[in-house]
């Protein structure tokens, strides 16, 4: 039972990171020795970090935000280095704005620096709220001479070095291909609609009963059915909102993600789907797909590279999946056989996931928070 009930903690503690995590947008574009700048930076961070409620009711107005801006931007700018060529490229501010993103409101922050010359190389050091949220991403769009690369910043890579002469269509595959990886990894959502239909595979039901498959062949042929319906399922809708074909909104995109997630596991514990568990897994991937390319739209996709770009992404997201197919499987066919896979592993984890994904499913649709952080 000990285990059973760590379990249940590490997947609790899901639940709390799992409401959309802290990110800021950073736009450099580089222009022979001067640098152009746009930092979106969320208010509920910036709330937290330095307090921009003065009035203490639960709503920053754009009064009590004016007020702060210069705070705002020594709070912010202390915390972003740019050095060209291993000279320093002081910032300096050049307007504040507001905007929305799917998650709320951010302060914009514009600012430009001076190298002094043209650099081969820049250095960009990130440290935005790393002192007391360790969830927290920065995404950068760096642009120069019409290419654009991504990557994220996290307390474990803040400092990036870019070479601006190495930059090309195959630097931008390979960075979109990277933070595909490196979404699907922090997406928990996603990650346990995919166990959730994947905790069966080495199992058969037998007069109501899951008893173990009697051949690896057996498990591997079910997950891949559901892996390849939920990659084709994500890809067509990935592409058509990436592409700007299709939109839906990020509310009801993300309430849906929490309902698959929750029918997903409670099917594990009232079997109704069966074998058919790939139907599944292509119906909701079609709704996971346009929660891929919200990610997507806030990294930016280069017009000169655009298919590039979402494939580059879309096969990034595909080799995360399949590295925690790999992980899984063998592991699960392993434990097959014992008591503790059927009753701690698929009975307590998918209990587990159903009730996280309650919670998420109420925080979504009603724009609420229920669990901290």
């Amino acid at each position: 039972m000990s285990r059973a009930l760590a379990l249940l903690l590490l997947l609790a503690s899901l639940a709390a990171e799992a409401h959309k995590p802290s990110d800021s947008y950073l736009h450099l574009k580089i222009d022979g020795a001067q640098v152009t700048g746009q930092w979106d930076i969320a208010l509920r961070d910036l709330e937290q970090a330095i307090g921009l409620d003065s009035s203490g009711d639960g709503e920053i107005t754009w009064g009590e935000l004016r007020a702060r801006h210069a705070d705002i931007a020594a709070y912010a700018l202390a915390r972003l280095s740019l050095t060209g060529d291993a000279k320093s490229c002081p910032l300096r501010v050049t307007g504040h704005q507001v905007d929305h993103h799917s998650d709320g409101a951010y302060a914009v922050l514009r600012f430009a620096a001076d190298c002094g010359i043209a650099p081969a190389a820049i250095e960009i050091g990130y440290k935005l709220f790393f002192d007391f949220d360790a969830q927290h991403k920065g995404l950068l769009k760096l642009e120069y001479q019409d290419t654009i690369q991504t990557l994220v910043f996290t307390p474990e890579r803040s400092l990036q070095r870019f070479v601006l002469a190495e930059q090309s269509a195959l630097r931008q595959f390979l960075s979109y291909g990277r933070e595909g990886v490196w979404h699907i990894w922090i997406g928990y959502d996603h990650i346990l609609f995919l166990i959730s239909l994947l905790l069966p595979a080495v199992l058969m039901r037998d007069r109501r009963r899951w008893l173990p498959v009697a051949r690896f062949g057996d498990a591997f042929w079910d997950v891949f059915k559901i892996v390849t319906s939920f990659t084709v399922a994500h890809s067509i809708t990935l592409s058509l909102a990436a592409l700007g074909m299709i939109s839906l909104p990020s509310r009801l995109v993300e309430s849906a993600i929490a309902v698959s997630v929750v029918l997903a596991a409670l099917n594990n514990l009232i079997p109704l789907v069966g074998g058919r568990r790939w139907l599944v897994a292509f119906a909701f991937g079609l709704i996971h797909g346009f929660g891929f390319a919200s990610v997507l739209a806030e990294l930016g996709l280069p017009r000169d590279a655009l298919v590039l770009a979402l494939v580059g992404f879309n096969l990034g997201v595909e080799a995360g999946q399949l590295s925690i197919v790999a992980g899984f499987l063998p592991l699960a066919y392993f434990l097959r056989r014992g008591w503790f896979y059927r009753q701690v592993i698929l009975f307590g984890g998918s209990t587990a996931i159903a009730a996280i994904a309650m919670v998420w499913l109420l925080e979504r649709a009603l724009n609420m928070k229920l669990i901290s952080a």
